[in-house]
């Protein structure tokens, strides 16, 4: 494909810059866009609402959002992120598009490459993610598909680092379902250099493939059914919502899913300098204890904070 000129003047490089799983990067372009972030928290201390950045990088850019399932923290995250890097969003749901129904993905990649800067995708599905890249000739970010969730992992490495110093060589813990968030901590596991532990019941595990995946990768991923041997001494305990959108089976997965809740007896397996992350909504009760969701080891309030500057990152990767 041809390179395009952007009516700012600048060049649209002709292999556009997609971010749709940490495991299509690798570890010093993922750590790059973690100093970014940072940096860009740290210029904005102090500084309320979304006036642009001092330096303004994406000004005169317009990013496409595509929701096709409700979205609170992506939504607001990557619009605020947009006007804050200078640019503009343009807000869209699977209803008004009729993805993939009243025309192709292929064909509305096409149609939307011509209008916008770049494309952020938020579906359960994840072949149509793939479609939309393979079409798009501007960048697509994976806002989140049934497969993975890319965009929270770079908010829970920083908040990590934030708290605790170097993700490398640290262990984390995950209790609960092997869903997307799981498996893009599988991803960072390989990318990122620390020990994930994974405790989920036999049903709700990882895929094959993506454990596969993380062996060819040397990745140190370690699976048990067992909460507590997953937890015991961690630096830091991850969970997920036990029932997520698109799953039917509400009353059996949370019978199976229960005995891997995050509670204070759980937590007190980790180490004491442990933290608890959630990529929210929570349901406590469920996943997490009131305790645990609302205590002093809780860092989900700086985790959702995060979201924001890490997609600040993510955009100025795929921009610049």
């Amino acid at each position: 494909m041809a390179a395009q000129i952007l009516s700012t003047g600048a060049v649209r490089p002709s292999a556009p810059r997609h971010f749709l799983d940490l495991s299509d990067l690798d570890a010093p372009t993922l750590r790059a866009m973690l100093t970014e972030a940072s940096r860009r928290k740290a210029a904005r201390a102090g500084r309320g609402g979304a006036a642009p950045d001092a330096d303004a990088p994406l000004s005169g850019r317009v990013l496409a959002l595509i929701f096709d399932r409700p979205s609170t923290r992506t939504r607001v995250s990557f619009d605020l992120a947009m006007r804050q890097l200078g640019g503009e969003t343009l807000t869209l749901t699977g209803d008004e598009l009729q993805l993939g129904r009243g025309e192709t993905i292929g064909d509305t990649a096409r149609v939307l490459s011509r209008y916008v800067d770049a494309i952020m995708i938020r579906t359960l599905d994840h072949d149509a993610l793939l479609e939309l890249a393979a079409n798009a000739d501007v960048p697509v970010i994976n806002g989140l598909t049934r497969r993975t969730h890319p965009c929270q992992l770079m908010a829970d490495v920083l908040t990590f680092e934030e708290r605790l110093g170097p993700i490398a060589g640290r262990t984390v813990a995950w209790s609960g379902d092997g869903n997307n968030v799981a498996a893009s901590w599988i991803h960072a596991a390989a990318r990122f250099g620390f020990t994930l532990r994974l405790a989920c019941p036999p049903e709700h595990g990882p895929r094959p493939e993506l454990l596969a995946w993380a062996r060819g990768e040397a990745a140190r991923v370690e699976l048990t059914h067992d909460p507590r041997a997953a937890v015991r001494g961690a630096d830091c305990v991850v969970t997920d919502t036990f029932v997520s959108m698109g799953d039917e089976d509400r009353d059996a997965r949370l019978a199976r899913l229960a005995p891997y809740q995050v509670d204070e007896a759980l937590m007190a397996l980790a180490a004491p300098h442990a933290i608890f992350l959630h990529c929210l909504p929570a349901h406590r009760g469920e996943e997490v204890s009131p305790g645990v969701m609302d205590g002093a080891r809780s860092a989900v309030w700086d985790e959702a904070e995060n979201r924001l500057h890490a997609q600040k990152a993510i955009l100025t990767w795929c921009l610049r």
